[in-house]
């Protein structure tokens, strides 16, 4: 499946391609502003992109990605993934060569404890997303976030469709790329939020640590969207990192 997406930039820049987090959209990098040609797109189900047909693995959501590298006839790209998006880019990394450099955002190799992602699909199931947006945008930003952002991003959680989130959720509970980080050998760097209590900084050192070729930053006053919270200081770290030849 070939997902909505957008590419904007300079024509003869490197291409990023940035993979957003479950329950988010291309929304979520509008504060962005990094000289490469950004490639963003949505998940099934999310944004404009279509629905979900069936179960879905992080494999599946990867296979989407690339059918829309081979569409756009890209070879090789830069790939930088929040969460589910930064699921999606060790998988990449890992049993493809698309992806020349990766950064991973606030993200996890695994889920240990599965017992809050199968409340939460359960909810999900019996009464659609409104009982738990409020639950799920708290983990999103600090208390002290503003609040018109937040209002924003929970307003296009909303939208996404149920069936997909549910889809799309059971694919981050059920992962573990553990086995696969030692075979990514891409320059990585890999990104924490200090106030992130969806995926701790504990998860981005566990990355790090297994990853041959990685840089570990942990943004402070930041919870699970950091590229929200903080865009100008991860921006610098990203054209930091893929700046480099």
């Amino acid at each position: 499946m070939i997902p909505h997406h957008t590419l904007t930039g300079p024509d003869d820049a490197p291409v990023l391609v940035l993979g957003n987090a479950l329950g988010t959209t291309t929304e979520l990098w509008r504060e962005f502003s990094l000289p490469f040609r950004l490639l963003r797109f949505d998940h099934r189900g999310h944004g404009s992109s279509a629905p979900v047909s069936g179960p879905c693995t992080i494999e599946t959501l990867a296979a989407d990605v690339v059918d829309l590298l081979d569409h756009l006839e890209l070879r090789q790209v830069y790939y930088c993934g929040v969460s589910l998006g930064g699921m999606v880019g060790m998988w990449l990394a890992a049993h493809t060569d698309r992806i020349s450099r990766l950064a991973l955002v606030c993200t996890t190799a695994w889920h240990p404890d599965k017992s809050g992602w199968d409340e939460r699909i359960g909810i999900l199931r019996d009464f659609g997303m409104e009982p738990v947006a409020d639950t799920i945008v708290s983990r999103w930003f600090t208390p002290a976030f503003s609040p018109a952002v937040v209002a924003h991003f929970r307003a296009e959680l909303l939208k996404v469709d149920v069936p997909s989130y549910i889809a799309c959720a059971e694919a981050v509970r059920d992962m573990d790329l553990r086995p696969d980080l030692v075979k990514i050998d891409v320059p990585t760097v890999v990104i924490a939020a200090a106030q992130d209590h969806a995926t701790p900084p504990e998860c981005a050192r566990h990355i790090a640590d297994e990853l041959p070729d990685s840089d570990l930053y942990i943004v402070g006053d930041a919870a699970h969207l950091a590229v929200v919270e903080k865009p100008r200081t991860i921006s610098v770290i990203l054209d930091g990192h893929f700046g480099v030849d």
